[in-house]
């Protein structure tokens, strides 16, 4: 399948050149056209990035490193703290676009919305809330995170590799909400949609 110049439009996407697809280097078209078989359109953050594809490598690089690791978190965890450290940063293109996927990962059209705006009185699970408090400290304040912090993690049965899986998503996603402000990058109408009605 080869990305659709029909199904990508560029129209302000980024206040930055967004390249035309044929002019891609092959490595990044390919995963454009992977991403669009699977979801059916190209997240714009692919196509925003794409403007340096050293850059682009590299972010995406991390990012599967750290959201595709095996361990203790869940996609759906994973996702929770990208919605609610994207929140404390005012991210509205990782807001929309992760309260999307964990929509759908968590199966629950009601708590994306709900760990975005107030994920204190989210239905969550302690574990979950006591996951959050500390992503969105490290979010907000990093220089305030303590000891106390991780013992409390380590309270709720996570283990200093899930910890570090926690701060690690974090920081990623501290790049992405500055990289989206600084482009002024727009979400895709799709996200909005996505999983909002129960299967």
């Amino acid at each position: 399948m080869k990305v659709s110049d029909e199904k990508v439009s560029t129209k302000s996407i980024s206040r930055y050149p967004i390249p035309e697809l044929p002019n891609l280097p092959p490595d990044i078209r390919q995963r454009m056209e992977e991403v669009q078989k699977k979801s059916g359109f190209v997240p714009n953050v692919f196509l925003a990035l794409a403007h340096r594809p050293d850059e682009f490598r590299a972010f995406f690089a991390y990012h599967d490193a750290v959201m595709l690791r095996e361990g203790n978190l869940t996609k759906a965890e994973k996702e929770m703290i990208v919605v609610a450290t994207s929140a404390a940063n005012d991210c509205s293109y990782c807001v929309i676009a992760h309260g999307a996927i964990l929509r759908i990962h968590a199966k629950n059209p009601l708590l994306a919305d709900q760990v975005a705006i107030n994920y204190p009185a989210a239905e969550l699970a302690d574990r979950q809330r006591a996951m959050l408090d500390f992503a969105v400290k490290l979010a907000r304040d990093p220089q305030a995170i303590c000891e106390s912090d991780h013992d409390r993690l380590r309270e709720h049965g996570f283990n200093a590799e899930d910890i570090w899986d926690i701060g690690a998503i974090t920081a990623l996603f501290a790049l992405s909400n500055r990289m989206a402000h600084l482009t002024d990058m727009r979400p895709n109408e799709e996200f909005y949609l996505m999983g909002r009605l129960p299967r």
